[in-house]
């Protein structure tokens, strides 16, 4: 193999092994302005495309000890998204550019958890909200209990009426 073609090579392991999940797209039909789109998108959820030719990616599949399923998705041409962090969001980046595609792109797959999952299960990864989304839903369930209990003690003091201040102390008898 010549330098150049171990150079990148070494780049897509590189890549492969530095990120958290590893999504496999075909890209074929779609624009250079789509794909430019995508990876601003990416740009900003810190995860990067890579074109990569099939045989480089069979090569990475197999260091990384990733199932024969992958094999099934080496066909066409292919892309690789990956990153660091929450890979929620990145999914739903990329199924939004399948969207837009309008059908000309697709999910092949990803390497998500140390496991290889179908485009279904990226499609389905893309509907779960992010970390930030649950921890809004948790904060606000969190606090619900509080804030019942302070409309119910507000409305009983209402009912009641304000309290009846305490009668001051007689002065002490001399």
């Amino acid at each position: 193999m010549r330098i150049e073609k171990v150079a990148i090579l070494n780049e897509v392991v590189a890549r492969v092994n530095d990120s958290d999940y590893t999504f496999i797209v075909n890209y074929g039909g779609v624009t250079v302005a789509q794909i430019a789109k995508l990876r601003a998108d990416l740009r900003a959820l810190e995860s990067r495309v890579l074109i990569v030719k099939n045989t480089y990616l069979a090569k990475v599949a197999k260091e990384k000890g990733w199932s024969e399923d992958v094999n099934a998705m080496l066909n066409g041409p292919t892309a690789i998204v990956t990153g660091k962090g929450e890979p929620t969001a990145v999914a739903k980046a990329i199924m939004e550019f399948v969207k837009a595609s309008g059908g000309k792109a697709a999910v092949k797959g990803a390497d998500y958890d140390n496991k290889i999952v179908d485009a279904a299960m990226v499609d389905a990864l893309s509907k779960v909200p992010g970390k930030n989304e649950l921890r809004a839903t948790l904060l606000m369930l969190l606090k619900e209990p509080a804030t019942r209990l302070a409309r119910v003690l507000s409305e009983k003091a209402k009912k009641e009426g304000a309290p009846a201040e305490a009668p001051a102390e007689a002065p002490a008898a001399e």
